[in-house]
């Protein structure tokens, strides 16, 4: 009996804190700009990461890091995430802080060297054979749901997909169909297939289209409807060892978690990958790990660290502390940012600057963009001063806060509300103090 299951369209949206950032917002000379790929302000700081991004392209960063030092809400996961971005759109990018690697559930070498692998990719590259044209003609075929007579479902669908030089029609099954659906694809639009797995890719219309959603226009394909492309894509080192943990190993034929990662299993995925290279069937790619609140981090896991920036198959590690002297955690030494010596002669170190009041309201505009939240410029004027007067993220975080206390449009004493409903960190300090004098 045919297996059929409904899927539940889920919607979830969600604006990441820095979702913004496409780059660094240098121009052609390296010099940064106020404003540009969602990056304001922080010159010195950004055109500094554009040198060291210009060195790990010229291959003359190996052994070497990053440190970004500065004051808390200073931009210092923008500009590492600007420098993964400088790099390229499937560079891996990871964000870890340094206190996570005291786990109960797994050793610190063991979730370091996760990290490290997940910011590692291998671009792959390989033929694939699709069906590619502009949907000329889509009849979806429905029959009666088998527990619910009165509803019916997609069965199949006949789909006739043309090119500049040819037209095929084609019957396709349940699945694909239901992506045709789901995925709002619609006669005009210009689509792949892939002829293996079923999977439907929309590459944009061809036709002029008005309104809201609008969708990418491309041009008519040319050649045959069925054709063998290249496609590209992009994987992590730790990707491809949990699929070789899992391949092998009896306990995974019953309760498929597969065995656990071990050292013998990455040797044997990096002889592959090396092999996958040097035939040209791959590239590396560098990505980008961060580790916030680096002072968190003890004398172990900096000389682990230390040892995998030599290694072959190593990312661009950037470290980040609001720290200026302190002890190295397992130890009783002091020491700048509490990094060892040995490791902070590895590192380029940038300091990041307090923003001003005219960088913080260019970024509470971008971030009411990126939110989609409508806002008075007035209100936009209070929260500058906010942020210029306690913290940029306590600026930034009222905005949510706005938005939900009106229907529409934010204005000033909206924020004003806001405000007195959510306090930043030196009121309530004053508050909790004055309670505890109460008590003496």
């Amino acid at each position: 009996m045919p297996i059929i299951e409904e899927v539940a369209k889920v919607s979830f949206e969600r604006a990441g804190s820095h979702s913004h950032i496409k780059g660094l917002g240098l121009d052609e000379n390296g010099k940064a700009k106020f404003k540009a790929d969602g990056m304001v302000g922080q010159v010195k700081a950004r055109e500094a990461a554009g040198i060291a991004v210009e060195l790990i392209k010229r291959g003359k960063f190996a052994g070497k890091g990053i440190l970004l030092a500065g004051p808390t809400g200073s931009g210092k996961t923008a500009i590492a995430m600007g420098i993964a971005k400088e790099l390229g759109e499937d560079v891996p990018f990871v964000q870890i802080a340094g206190s996570e690697i005291y786990s109960a559930e797994m050793k610190k070498t063991e979730f370091l060297k996760q990290a490290l692998r997940r910011a590692i990719g291998v671009r792959i590259s390989e033929e694939r054979k699709v069906y590619e044209g502009e949907l000329a003609k889509l009849e979806i075929k429905r029959a009666k749901h088998p527990f619910n007579p009165y509803v019916e479902v997609p069965e199949s669908a006949l789909v006739t997909l043309k090119t500049k030089d040819d037209e095929k029609t084609v019957r396709v099954g349940r699945e694909i169909a239901y992506q045709l659906i789901e995925g709002g694809i619609e006669e005009g639009d210009v689509i792949q297939i892939d002829a293996e797995t079923g999977r439907v890719s929309k590459l944009g219309t061809v036709k002029e289209e008005e309104g809201i959603f609008l969708k990418r226009k491309v041009n008519l394909p040319t050649g045959p409807v069925l054709k063998i492309k290249e496609f590209t894509y992009t994987v992590t080192l730790h990707d491809l060892d949990v699929v070789n943990a899992r391949s092998g190993g009896l306990f995974s034929i019953f309760f498929g978690g597969g065995m656990e990662i071990n050292d013998d299993i990455r040797q044997r995925v990096d002889q592959a990958v090396k092999g996958w290279v040097e035939e040209g069937k791959a590239h590396l790619v560098p990505g980008v790990l961060f580790i916030d609140e680096c002072h968190m981090l003890d004398i172990e896991a900096f000389s682990f660290l230390a040892r995998a920036m030599e290694s072959d198959l190593a990312p661009i590690l950037i470290l980040a502390t609001n720290r200026g002297r302190t002890k190295i955690r397992g130890t009783d030494i002091e020491a700048p940012h509490g990094i060892p010596i040995d490791m902070l002669d590895r590192l380029l170190i940038i300091n990041t600057e307090p923003y001003k009041k005219d960088e913080v309201r260019e970024i509470v505009r971008i971030r009411a963009e990126e939110e989609k939240i409508e806002i008075s410029d007035e209100a936009i004027e209070y929260l500058a001063e906010l942020g210029e007067k306690k913290s940029l993220r306590y600026a930034v975080q009222l905005l949510a806060p706005a938005a939900v206390l009106t229907g529409g449009r934010v204005e000033r004493e909206h924020v004003e509300k806001a405000e007195k409903y959510f306090a930043d960190v030196r009121r309530s300090i004053e508050f909790v103090e004055n309670l505890e004098g109460m008590l003496m």
